[in-house]
């Protein structure tokens, strides 16, 4: 049969969408990536936030169209969606043949053929089971079951990514309990791979022309804390630093009470590791910090700056907020404005929140207008857009470093690239102007001045 999938949300759900890629193609199916042609298709879901689950809702409508109307014979769900409303789709979108919930992904090869185990009426017949640690399978004795899946170097994956980059999942799952997030819910207790286990992985990913590695979980400075190994992290990084082949390492959702000294201290002492900081901190308000249950003050986060920069002057440092929390008042936001122009991060994400189902703050008044919640966010971006605007116009004249992404949209003579500073993705790019794109391929590195500012992005020529 040929497979078609569509992958929604972020990169930890793209490489389940590889695994099951990989799972698919290794049965002996065809894979596609036109959704017309494909006689399965799957779509991999998000259910984060309100809007990510409406993309979900919305792709798996579009495909059930196609199933009724194209190639199509059957159509599975998996991913967050499915782990979290699994009921509630079966009733509504009938023309989907089964579920997979996030510590399914296994069982997509059964689910392609149709061969699940018989189930009671009204019951999709992959609910019934959920894989156990490390492998096989149990009955699901209640909804409070959780995953507990998580691949291994020797699963089979088929990079969705340019070849010359690709995420690899250090860890599974969650245990902190933030009010807002229901990721625990979806994904399970927090559960690291062995060391060996990724080290294979990521010396199979260079042998196959991956240049730039990216490790990635729910809180990638946790990694090897669950299994009693204090300095798990810096210790994996020491030995994929040694890996033949790979360029860049980055990494990606670092939680700010468990990025130590000893993290700091190895991605200074790594040469392959970029130094790019994810450090989500939600907030600089501490009242609303409080409510939302991080572990963390404004003045805690700004000691963590402060020894990240005094350990890597070069650090590029990526942050998300949240604005329009219950109980968030116009000084919470003024708090957190001040923070913006004190601590001058490189890339900056801000999301209005809007209440989740299952979290802590789903109990709270909602009492920030919906209104009141895109204005906050307009002015935080109107500030972090002004010091990015400064910021870049330091950097024109500038020599950088720059890994080619491969050609632009806008003529074949302009390429896509980033520094080292920026992610792929989620951050702003390099546009190499005047390249012959025949000299230059993807997955190349190039020496480049940097000439220029478009909005976020930066301009820049090769140098020769």
């Amino acid at each position: 049969m040929k497979i078609g999938l569509i992958s929604l949300g972020c990169p930890k759900n793209l490489v389940d969408s590889e695994v099951m890629l990989g799972l698919a193609r290794d049965a002996g199916h065809e894979l596609t990536a036109d959704s017309r042609e494909a006689d399965v298709l799957v779509v991999n879901t998000c259910a984060f936030i309100d809007r990510a689950k409406q993309e979900s809702v919305d792709a798996i409508l579009e495909m059930a169209e196609l199933k009724k109307t194209g190639r199509c014979q059957r159509l599975i769900v998996t991913g967050c969606l499915a782990e979290r409303y699994r009921e509630e789709l079966q009733a509504r979108i009938p023309e989907v043949d089964a579920f997979l919930g996030t510590g399914e992904v296994p069982r997509i090869v059964e689910a392609v053929a149709g061969s699940a185990p018989a189930a009671a009426p009204g019951v999709s017949p992959l609910h019934l089971y959920r894989p156990p640690r490390p492998g096989g399978h149990r009955p699901l004795e209640g909804r409070d079951v959780l995953p507990s899946y998580i691949y291994d170097a020797d699963t089979p994956r088929v990079l969705a990514t340019p070849r010359h980059y690709a995420y690899l999942k250090v860890a599974e799952g969650c245990d902190y309990k933030c009010a807002f997030c229901i990721i625990p819910r979806l994904r399970g207790q927090y559960r690291s791979r062995p060391a060996d286990s990724i080290v294979r992985e990521a010396e199979g990913l260079a042998g196959r022309g991956v240049k730039e590695l990216l490790l990635i979980s729910q809180d990638t400075t946790f990694y090897g804390r669950d299994r009693g190994e204090r300095e798990g992290l810096p210790a994996l990084l020491r030995r994929l630093d040694r890996v033949e082949g790979l360029e860049w390492i980055r990494l990606l959702y670092l939680y700010p009470t468990t990025v130590d000294e000893s993290v700091i201290d190895a991605m200074a002492s790594c040469a392959k590791v970029v130094k790019y900081v994810d450090l989500p901190l939600q907030h600089a308000s501490d009242a609303v910090l409080k409510r939302m249950r991080r572990p963390g003050t404004r003045a805690s986060y700004a000691r963590l700056l402060d020894r990240i920069r005094s350990r890597m002057p070069e650090a590029a440092i990526r942050t998300t907020f949240i604005v329009g929390f219950p109980g968030e008042t116009d000084g919470d936001v003024d708090e957190l404005e001040g923070f913006l122009r004190e601590s001058r991060f490189d890339h900056v994400g801000v999301f209005t929140y809007s209440h989740e189902e299952g979290t802590a703050a789903a109990g709270f008044p909602d009492d920030v207008p919906a209104d009141v919640k895109r204005r906050r966010r307009r002015r935080v971006m109107t500030c972090q857009q002004g010091l990015v605007k400064a910021a870049q116009k330091a950097r024109l004249g500038r020599r950088a470093r720059v890994l080619v992404d491969g050609p632009s949209d806008e003529h074949e003579w302009v390429l896509r690239g980033r520094l080292a500073s920026q992610a792929p993705e989620i951050d702003p790019l390099v546009f190499l102007t005047d390249c012959d794109p025949g000299a230059v391929r993807a997955g190349s590195f190039a020496d480049v001045e940097l000439v220029g500012a478009r909005g976020y992005d930066l301009l820049a020529r090769p140098l020769p």
